[in-house]
């Protein structure tokens, strides 16, 4: 159906008007009966924060979310929109998406003053009713309310004009959500500003006093230890969010993993990549260690984004590797682990008490995170079969040197190293791919070393593991 182009057609259509929370309820409401997720592609938040955040916007509440970084506070903010009406009349011309029935600005009420329902539409989509600001030290009143434009005065208008104000950003996003981050880094001037346009219903430009009556569904977001420490948010406006929801990180590891599967960009190359599942873990029991040891800077947080990124370099150490060596297929090994160096340290902060540690710190979560992703994913007994296996002295080389067919041709000499790669999730299949066998072997070996079950000596990226008899 075409879209009114007036506001008469608009009302001969029947189009009603609604307040943006109601039209939110309204959608949400039609969603959850359908049985639709309102959030897609969050996860881990399903008994927690999801129940939270719905029942806010179902009750018409604006939202401030604590959490520390990397805890898809802005993600679940942006996937309101979807709650959003496709598309919106709004008075054409107009800088505050004016509604046709009730406008706000006095350019929209003059221009209906004098068309009435001749008075031009202009149709406005969900996804250009979303504003969003980092709250940070400098930021102003004519940033979030506006200020008058000099240029509009210089035009021959009076400073007492509505006219010559230029909106900032909460203005133009009536009718819309906006979100602040980092809240408590707004100075509390300009917060006491924030909280009259959205309370009391009117703002001081210059001294020009005007009512604007804004219809917006507020977010905010910020850290719980900013919030106590290093800024705060004013009292009058706090009380202003109808719910305060608390973020977490993810306590599952194949939460974790899922969503670092979904944020991660792998590398182009003409390489395949094939991330086997016990590298994958590796890597999130390595964000989930740094989370709870005393060497990591807890206030910073760790964020999922740690697991994201060590995802990626995992896959391009891998890919680096094949393209050095020829092989056909890139499958992450134990000994590419060594390249989570870089990506792991840009993502956390080690105490200051630690300074100098950085590499020791980080090599000893690494080594924790493959003895607990081993001991979780491989049977005793298995592991006891392959360590007498070494008991009449045999030795396993391993390193970036030593090919896949080398690796995969342990499996006919030692049927342990079958049994231990089926507990891994092998299949009669996957053993006919030498790339894949090499890196399961690859981490039986480091796993048993770090149990204390097998021997290691390393040098310049090669190892050799033998019995400890």
């Amino acid at each position: 159906m075409s879209q009114p182009k007036t506001i008469g057609e608009l009302k001969e259509a029947g189009w009603q008007s609604v307040p943006v929370k109601h039209e939110i309820r309204r959608n949400a409401i039609a969603r959850i009966r359908s049985g639709e997720d309102l959030f897609p592609g969050i996860w881990g938040y399903d008994d927690t924060v999801i129940p939270q955040l719905e029942t806010a916007l179902l009750a018409g509440h604006d939202v401030i979310f604590l959490g520390e970084r990397g805890q898809a506070k802005t993600r679940m903010i942006r996937l309101v929109l979807d709650l959003l009406d496709e598309w919106l009349p709004i008075v054409a011309g107009s800088e505050v998406n004016d509604d046709p029935y009730n406008p706000v600005s006095k350019q929209a009420k003059d221009l209906i003053a004098s068309e009435g329902d001749n008075t031009p539409l202009a149709w406005v989509h969900r996804s250009e009713r979303y504003g969003e600001k980092l709250a940070t030290p400098d930021t102003s009143i004519a940033d979030l309310i506006g200020e008058v434009d000099p240029i509009k005065v210089a035009e021959g208008r009076y400073l007492s004009d509505e006219l010559t104000i230029h909106y900032g950003l909460v203005p133009r996003t009536n009718r819309g959500v906006f979100a602040i981050n980092e809240l408590p880094d707004l100075a509390e001037r300009i917060q006491v500003g924030l909280l009259n346009v959205l309370e009391e219903r009117d703002v001081q430009i210059r001294g020009h006093k005007i009512r604007l009556p804004l219809d917006i569904l507020l977010f905010a977001s910020a850290n719980p230890e900013d919030y106590t420490n290093r800024g705060r948010i004013i009292t009058p406006l706090k009380d202003r969010f109808g719910a305060q929801i608390r973020t977490h990180y993810p306590t599952d590891v194949d939460i974790e993993l899922d969503i670092a599967e979904q944020e991660a960009t792998m590398p182009e190359a003409d390489v395949a990549v094939v991330m086997p599942d016990f590298m994958s873990e590796v890597l999130v029991y390595l964000s989930q260690l740094a989370r709870q040891s005393p060497h990591i800077n807890q206030r910073s947080g760790v964020s999922v984004r740690l697991t994201v990124s060590n995802y990626e370099t995992l896959a391009a150490a891998a890919v680096r590797r094949t393209l050095r060596t020829g092989e056909a297929a890139a499958v992450p090994r134990v000994s590419d682990l060594d390249a989570l160096d870089p990506s792991t340290l840009g993502k956390v902060e080690i105490e200051t008490l630690d300074d100098g540690r950085d590499g020791e710190i980080v090599g000893n979560l690494r080594k924790e995170a493959v003895r607990q992703a081993f001991t979780d994913a491989v049977d005793i007994e298995v592991q006891q079969e392959v360590v007498e296996s070494f008991e009449e002295g045999r030795v396993v080389n391993a390193g970036d040197d030593i090919s896949s067919v080398d690796y995969a041709a342990l499996v006919q000499e030692v049927p342990a190293f079958a049994r231990a790669l089926a507990e891994l999730g092998y299949e009669s299949g996957d053993l006919e791919n030498p790339a894949l066998v090499a890196s399961g072997i690859e981490f039986v070996l480091e796993g048993l070393h770090l149990s204390r079950r097998l021997n290691k000596e390393s040098a310049a990226g090669a190892a050799v593991y033998r019995g400890r008899g």
